[in-house]
């Protein structure tokens, strides 16, 4: 019986993964749900497991919560599954205190019998940082945004003290703890269906598969084609206004733009600047921009012999023509950088001296290099449009025209989709980004730049620097604001005279939708729940 239940579970995880290729039936979607576009594909569907993508930016806050969330104004952490926590007088120890009434989801593959207990938080965290854990290695055992962080270090302990109370126990003091529990990496999974997966010797489902307390389920997922979530109806918020949430990840027939103005969908993510005054002519779709806490940048591979020096780093940096990219990619959507956090980051600090366009200075750095003869450079660039770059490609060919205008040769290499864990270091700069899951600056500078990340291979600039790095440790334990603001202010002095990484602009999150949707929250982050979006006829 075991054995049947096994093939007949493995059996049905193919058939949903795998699918037919139906195409979408939007008038029937549009009756009680609505179609998304504008994201690929996920490469599962934990976003423990990733650190970009449709999966933590857009899917993960319809299928799962977390214990906090981060408020859209203040940045603070605010409650969710956890009602209240408190602290110890040393900021070592927390306990939350949890809701009663959550219930986890019901689907064709697993039917819970309980709510929500301290035993699930344990379990999703316990993942993470317990090599024992039976899940710890289920799906290759790298947890990137959490390895970034260096969250395996920092949390020491789990434990449930009650059915509604779990205690959670760092080796030292961080200020962005709770902000970092609170993005939407950090999902609560349900430990009876783990369990019940060890059972049936089916542990990779539990991230094909997934069960969480979100206001959505995932009922359908045809590879390459679409991923279709229905309503929770024990959702403990209230159901969601919405039947249904189709999400289009198809590259079959017209285009995104097309389908969008076609009503094949009703929303497109992200859609290209150059397509914004198409969609400004269109009565029946609304556009949407909002401040993001996001940045475009090179990461430069300090490992190839040339940009092992800082020198030309820097001239890099000087070559190129931020206000250029701007004009002709952004179409008033954007800003320059003029460091690595974004302009409503509470510790930014403006570096218009470093950060600028300066030719002649670029091509003195390289003489003084000795590259006053040329280099030669390949570059990533990915072809997916993101918030803080919405045509990569566009913009690798003015960093390509700027480049060859000092002397420097770049080869674009395009790549589909750009993983910090699939960085190829025969490649020399890396034309890519990241957004923000809180407010804390620490969420930019540590999973980008620290020794902890390039340990674990998720720092593309194999760039790492002990001063930096105790900077940003001190920034995490002082208990005034106003000294983790120097010191992050010398941690940006550093990234501008070392330029590990060259920050470009930061973009504008962008959404295009019909008229008929209302109820979307908004925020600096990721997609939020879409438990309060219904259709107005």
């Amino acid at each position: 019986m075991k054995a049947f239940i096994k093939f007949t579970l493995s059996f049905f995880s193919f058939s949903l993964l795998v699918g037919c290729g139906e195409a979408i039936d939007h008038d029937k979607v549009r009756q009680h749900g609505f179609v998304y576009c504008g994201q690929g594909g996920p490469n599962t569907f934990n976003p423990q497991l990733t650190d970009n993508g449709i999966t933590p930016e857009t899917l993960s806050p319809q299928l799962f919560d977390t214990l906090l969330t981060i408020d859209p104004q203040s940045f603070e952490p605010a409650p969710n599954l956890a009602t209240s926590w408190k602290a110890n007088k040393a900021g070592t120890e927390y306990i939350f205190k949890l809701r009663d009434d959550v219930a986890f989801q019901t689907t064709a593959w697993f039917t819970p019998t309980r709510t929500l207990t301290a035993d699930d938080v344990v379990f999703s965290f316990r993942r993470l940082i317990d090599s024992s854990n039976p899940f710890h290695y289920v799906g290759g055992g790298l947890y990137p945004w959490f390895n970034g962080i260096d969250f395996q270090n920092l949390v020491i302990d789990i434990v449930p003290l009650s059915n509604n109370r779990v205690k959670f126990t760092l080796s030292r003091p961080d200020n962005s703890f709770l902000s970092n529990i609170a993005t939407s990496h950090a999902v609560i999974h349900s430990k009876e269906y783990a369990d019940h997966l060890i059972l049936i010797d089916e542990k990779n489902q539990l991230d094909s598969l997934p069960v969480g307390t979100g206001p959505f389920f995932l009922a359908e997922y045809q590879i390459n084609d679409f991923i279709r979530l229905k309503q929770h109806p024990n959702y403990w918020r209230g159901k969601a206004k919405m039947g249904q949430v189709v999400f289009d990840i198809s590259n079959r027939g017209t285009g995104t733009l097309a389908k969008l103005l076609r009503e094949e969908c009703d929303i497109l993510n992200a859609p290209l600047s150059s397509q914004l005054p198409i969609i400004e002519q269109r009565d029946n779709i609304e556009l949407t921009a909002k401040p993001a806490m996001n940045i475009s940048f090179i990461a430069v591979n300090t490992s190839h012999p040339a940009l092992n020096d800082s020198r030309v780093r820097k001239a890099l940096n000087y070559a190129i023509n931020r206000q250029n990219i701007l004009d002709s990619v952004y179409y008033g959507t954007g800003s320059q950088a003029y460091s690595v956090l974004p302009p409503s980051s509470w510790a930014y600090h403006k570096d218009a001296t470093q950060l600028r366009y300066d030719r002649n200075y670029a091509i003195a750095l390289l003489r003084e290099a000795g590259f006053s003869k040329g280099l030669e450079l390949t570059m990533s660039v990915p072809v997916e449009p993101r918030a803080y770059n919405p045509s990569p490609r566009k913009t690798a060919e003015l960093i390509q025209a700027n480049l060859a205008d000092v002397g420097i040769t770049l080869n674009l290499m395009t790549d589909e989709r750009y993983s910090r864990l699939d960085a190829n270091q025969n490649i020399d700069l890396y034309l890519t980004g990241w957004i923000a899951n809180t407010g804390d600056p620490d969420s930019f500078f540590r999973p980008l730049l620290s020794c902890d990340s390039k340990r674990v291979g998720l720092n593309v600039s194999s760039w790492c620097n002990p001063d930096f790095d105790f900077l940003l440790d001190l920034a995490l334990e002082v208990d005034k604001k106003r000294y983790r603001l120097n010191l992050y202010k010398q941690a940006q002095n550093i990234l501008n005279e070392e330029f590990p990484v060259i920050p470009l602009n930061h973009g504008m999150q962008l959404q295009a939708q019909h008229s008929s949707l209302k109820g979307f929250k908004v925020s600096p982050f990721n997609a939020q729940p879409f438990d309060h979006v219904e259709r107005v006829h």
